[in-house]
């Protein structure tokens, strides 16, 4: 009977294992620390977040997870499936990724390897914190400007974020522009510039090269350019 029970857990294990879904995108590595719990990859759809692969982890924290990658989109390696807590956000392509981290600083600064694509937005946010710790020094300023009642200061000040916004805005496009043959470029556009002038937008959409156009982001963007200029001949 033993014997009998043996070989149907055996029979079990290979459906299971039989059964994994095999892609043509790897994520695999390893998160420090993670003893108990299910990882989850997910992305997108439509605009719903959902499960396309998942792995229970039971005294051993590394880890195998894939999809079929049909164009190069971001995706979610999540505990539980729960986004609003930690989460690693990473951009999935075809091929071998591997993404090791902590359980204690989960998603803080994973490291992320394998991803063209993830190399470009990852230079990208590099160079994009500067502006992202300047413009929380302007809200710290105004904060003390309000409070002190300096009119004169609060107008200098206002002037001097708009100018740069723009600076930032012509960074993202430059950037987007210099890495068109990347699936990352129409990202950053449809991410960051979504309240940029239609002219920078359509600037970046026009550069991509025919490859990313035809990706998932490179049809988004079109298809945001189209509805702006649609929109704006209404008017």
């Amino acid at each position: 009977m033993k014997k009998i029970i043996a070989l149907f857990a055996i029979a079990l294990i290979a459906v299971a294992c039989s059964s994994k879904k095999e892609g043509n995108m790897i994520v695999k590595g390893q998160i420090k620390g993670l003893k108990k719990g299910t990882l989850y990859l997910q992305k997108m759809k439509d605009t719903l977040l959902v499960p396309v692969d998942s792995m229970s982890l039971l005294a051993d924290d590394k880890f195998i997870l894939t999809d079929n990658v049909e164009s190069p989109v971001m995706y979610y390696l999540t505990f539980d499936g729960n986004t609003t807590d930690k989460h690693i956000m990473f951009f999935g392509e075809e091929g071998k990724i591997t993404i090791n981290d902590n359980v204690e600083e989960f998603g803080f600064k994973p490291e992320i390897i394998g991803s063209k694509n993830q190399e470009v937005i990852d230079n990208y946010r590099k160079i994009n914190k500067k502006f992202t710790d300047q413009r929380l020094d302007f809200i710290k300023k105004v904060v003390e400007a309000r409070q002190a009642q300096d009119e004169e200061l609060l107008k200098e000040l206002e002037a001097d974020y708009n100018k740069m916004i723009r600076r930032r805005f012509l960074f993202s496009a430059n950037f987007a522009i210099t890495n068109a043959d990347s699936e990352a470029a129409p990202y950053i556009a449809l991410s960051e510039l979504y309240d940029a002038n239609i002219k920078l937008l359509d600037t970046i959409n026009n550069s991509l090269t025919p490859k990313v156009k035809n990706s998932e982001y490179g049809k988004r963007l079109q298809k945001f350019v189209d509805e702006i200029k649609a929109k704006e001949e209404k008017q």
